[in-house]
């Protein structure tokens, strides 16, 4: 080839990046070593077929337009401020470019010279440097304090927002220990915590006590997971805690009013055991919380089997209301009650059981079976009354017929006869 005889051809295959010289026609004049190792075909499979040959499909066509608008009117475009492309290698698979282009005149005419450099490397640390970013964005600006330190508990790390929980500021807290967050009756719970990372464990939602710089304690939920090297290694752990005062508030409160609450309440599983109670269902029960939770629902019930489909309902058709049962007492006792039940569920509505209320009805109850024994009693008297009065009724009749024939007896029989007076 012309290109060969220009004595270049040593200096082009020392070249690192692949070099590809095309004609106006688009046809590969010449390829070098590096063209053969990047795109998978051999320097005779290339030499006189199309550019486009190293091109996805679906953009040839784009390719080929934007090629023949650069040769009506070349310009050197550098590497570093080439054209971002897509090659395809022979096996198919796709990877990004950069090509710089150059003009070379041979004998043979003009030759584009373009310089392709593979960039998925490149696209690969930008891709993991932006990761970075998004991660560094995520503990600067997230609500819950995150920290890092190595396996022996010294803090590394530290966001705005554990600045803002604990109250220490960055400059004050990095290297020192983490147990400087725990209270003294929680000393040693981090170096446990730390060992179980260690052995390359995560702890999740670990709910324990932790130590603000002005000596208030409050409830935080931890998660600690290990922090790697590119090789595996672990060498430190990531703390990521969530601030559980406002919750344990709203709880406490919540807590309050069930237990002020003069109605049994109860939560049970699906299974049907109960999963929490009130001070009014241990009254009713006469069995401490501590003994309910765990029990089946239904063990409480003169009727087992009705109680059991209380849950049952609910679980069916979401609530039930006023379902009449019959409470029984450790000591013997019944207390009679309605109870209105519906199901609770989780943040992303799946069902977690059933929170059931029961409202004692007995002295209702007691007293609607008073109302109807003198509903009773006041109609059984009412027949005798009807009884006697029919009785009463009957003897006028009679009497008033006996003195009817006593008058027409008289009429018949003489003066004389009828009168007895007038026999003596």
């Amino acid at each position: 080839m012309p290109l060969q005889s220009t004595g270049y051809e040593g200096l082009l295959e020392a070249v690192p990046d692949a070099l590809v010289g095309v004609d106006r026609a688009g046809l590969i004049r010449f390829a070098n070593h590096q063209t053969e190792s990047l795109f998978g075909y051999s320097h005779d499979d290339m030499v006189g077929a199309s550019l486009e040959t190293l091109v996805p499909e679906s953009l040839r066509e784009v390719h080929a337009a934007h090629r023949s608008a650069y040769i009506k009117s070349p310009r050197t475009r550098r590497m570093g401020a080439g054209l971002e492309l897509i090659g395809r290698r022979r096996d198919g698979t796709e990877f990004p470019v950069n090509v710089s282009l150059s003009l070379m005149d041979t004998e043979d005419g003009m030759l584009v010279i373009a310089a392709v450099r593979d960039m998925t490397r490149h696209k690969q640390t930008e891709q993991q440097n932006d990761r970075m970013d998004q991660l560094a964005a995520i503990v600067e600006y997230s609500d819950d304090a995150i920290l890092g330190k190595t396996l022996d508990g010294v803090i590394t790390s530290w966001n705005p927002a554990a600045e803002t929980m604990f109250g220490y500021s960055e400059n004050e807290i990095i290297g020192k220990s983490i147990e400087l967050l725990s209270p003294e009756n929680r000393a040693g719970e981090m170096t446990a915590i730390l060992s179980r990372i260690s052995a390359g464990q995560h702890l999740e939602h670990f709910e324990t006590i932790r130590v603000r710089r002005d000596g208030t304690v409050f409830p935080v939920s931890l998660s600690v997971s290990p922090i790697c090297e590119a090789d595996g290694a672990i060498i430190g752990a990531s703390t990521i805690a969530r601030d559980l005062t406002g919750q344990r508030q709203a709880f406490d409160a919540a807590r309050s009013m069930i237990e002020a609450s003069l109605d049994s309440l109860v939560a049970i599983s699906p299974e049907g055991k109960i999963t929490d109670a009130n001070q009014a269902t241990v009254k009713v029960t006469g069995v401490s919380r501590e003994e309910l939770i765990g029990t089946s629902f239904s063990d409480y019930f003169t009727e087992p089997d009705e109680a059991n489909k209380i849950y049952q309902l609910v679980f069916a058709e979401g609530m039930a209301l006023n379902y009449p049962l019959t409470i029984r007492h450790r000591n013997g006792t019944a207390t009679e009650v309605l109870y209105n039940a519906s199901v609770y569920r989780d943040a992303n509505g799946k069902v977690l059981g059933v929170f059931a209320a029961a409202r004692d009805v007995t002295e209702q109850a007691q007293g609607q079976k008073e109302v109807a024994k003198q509903q009773a009693k006041g109609l059984e008297r009412l027949a005798e009354l009807e009884q006697f009065q029919r009785l009463t009724v009957g003897r006028e009749l009679k009497m008033i017929e006996l003195k009817k024939e006593i008058e027409y007896l008289r009429r018949l029989l003489p003066p004389s006869a009828s009168d007895p007076d007038d026999q003596f």
